[in-house]
């Protein structure tokens, strides 16, 4: 398997997903046509799907260009079959195939209610569900269920070496975040150096891994006693021992951060 990453518009990442021994290829969230055909037409690859995370503009206004000139299928979840212009619905659990490499579906509704992670090989792929360091808002879901996304449906989904490959380049903002709710942390301290690092040398912080993500993801880590503790000791009248009100209590102040 082969993974090229395209930035697009100001913050956006898609994906090129290829088969090596067969050339096929799907593309992950384009909301622009025009480097999709570029690296298709560099690599010499076939593209043949399109593999939508969500509906939002952002992740699938370049199809309308692509589909005149690729044969595709459009892959996304059944609820946004009409939203997205699907040719293909999906639901959890379910497989197809790219070329020979295999490809599963997860369900993570919150950020949207037709969210899906596209695991590939070593890789997922996870639109705006889950980000470097943070996850999506709550558009169409609320912290229940995106914690259930994320925590039971995505953790279960992935092994620590796992590549996640996120929409946005947001992580180096949401490290800042994170510095604010669990400060004490050697290995987020450590990270939010690297991203810096990175990030000063114009180069991308996707993938992260999702060994990485538990170690420094605040939602991802909503047990996480001291990040409770820094909670309860700022709001003390609020009830946050259950790891959903946690959860929901960080979405809240990531919204205004």
């Amino acid at each position: 398997m082969r993974v090229d990453i395209l930035p697009m518009l100001s913050d956006n990442y898609s994906f090129l997903v290829s088969c090596e021994k067969t050339k096929k290829a799907a593309i992950v969230d384009p909301p622009e046509a025009s480097p999709v055909i570029a690296k298709v037409k560099e690599l010499g690859l076939d593209l043949v799907a399109v593999f939508c995370t969500h509906h939002h503009w952002d992740h699938i206004g370049g199809i309308s260009a692509l589909t005149p000139k690729f044969d595709l299928a459009v892959y996304g979840h059944e609820s946004d079959k009409d939203r997205s212009k699907l040719s293909h619905t999906l639901e959890d659990g379910e497989t197809f195939k790219l070329g020979e490499l295999e490809v599963k579906v997860h369900h993570v509704p919150g950020h949207t209610t037709g969210a899906l992670a596209y695991r590939v090989g070593d890789a997922i792929f996870v639109g705006d569900a889950l980000f470097g360091a943070g996850c999506g808002r709550l558009f169409e879901g609320d912290a229940e269920t995106m914690y259930k996304s994320l925590n039971e449906t995505l953790a279960a989904a992935v092994e620590d070496d796992t590549k996640i490959y996120f929409a946005h380049e947001y992580t180096q903002h949401n490290l800042n975040f994170a510095l604010t709710v669990d400060g004490e942390n050697p290995v987020l301290k450590t990270r939010i150096a690297q991203v810096a690092a990175l990030r000063a040398d114009n180069q991308l912080s996707v993938p992260s891994t999702w060994a990485e993500e538990l170690a420094t993801n605040p939602f991802l880590r909503c047990d996480d006693l001291a990040i409770k503790g820094r909670l309860k000791a700022r709001f003390a009248d609020e009830p946050l021992d259950e790891a959903v009100a946690v959860f929901a209590k960080l979405r809240e102040l990531r919204n205004d951060f």
